[in-house]
């Protein structure tokens, strides 16, 4: 009897481990489901090209945040990239109306060698930065001249609300291809309150200004 009292004591031990464990691999689940729903899945991605523009004119007019917007189409623009960081923007003001999320993008060598080089990318205020420990290790990509022509900070206004649900879901790691045009907006208020954001048309700038702003008219994800 004692025996068969331990069997079935050491029976239900194993019961309740093995319902430990399940609920262990329940809570492990859902942190790699989280994880992978916040983040795309590339580290980094070989042989995509330079992005493509397009002169063109044409313009748009709009009312946001209490501003009569004027957005002028400089470029048809279309570019193919790896997501190295988002950001989303809400504070509210007619920026962040305007364009809700910041990507910054790599193509080139950049995206190619994203995953062997830690290029520890981050971004806040509208600004895309980046570090490495030691210069040499960028000899692949060009130098710190290669990263800057292989890599952008991009802020993305959708044209519409399908086109800003796309928007919303871009996460680092997406291999991605967004189209649209390179804009200038120029805007004000009643109350005499001026905006304006004028997209750069060249991948060999850096700092002030150097950011493409991008009217996004579709987005793709690719394999």
């Amino acid at each position: 009897m004692d025996y068969g009292y331990g069997g079935n004591y050491y029976g239900g031990s194993k019961k309740r481990s093995g319902i430990l464990i399940f609920l262990l691999l329940v809570v492990i689940a859902v942190i790699v489901f989280s994880f992978v729903k916040k983040s795309g899945h590339r580290g980094a991605v070989a042989g995509i090209r330079e992005p493509i523009q397009k002169e063109t004119k044409g313009y748009i007019n709009s009312k946001v945040d209490g501003y009569d917007i004027h957005i002028e189409y400089k470029y048809e623009y279309d570019i193919e990239a790896l997501v190295v960081s988002t950001h989303d923007y809400s504070g509210g003001g007619i920026g962040d109306k305007l364009s809700p999320k910041d990507v910054a993008l790599a193509w080139g060598k950049v995206a190619e060698y994203n995953k062997k080089i830690d290029f520890n990318w981050s971004q806040s205020g509208r600004w895309v930065n980046w570090h490495v420990d030691n210069v040499d290790v960028l000899e692949p990509v060009g130098g710190i001249d290669g990263v800057a022509r292989q890599c952008s900070n991009n802020h993305l206004i959708p044209s519409d609300t399908r086109t800003k649900k796309a928007v919303k879901k871009i996460k680092k790691g997406d291999h991605i291809r967004i189209k649209g045009y390179l804009v200038y907006i120029d805007g004000s208020k009643s109350d005499g309150s001026t905006f304006y954001w004028n997209s750069s048309t060249s991948r060999d700038d850096d700092g002030d200004g150097a950011c493409e702003v991008i009217y996004v008219t579709s987005v793709e994800w690719l394999k």
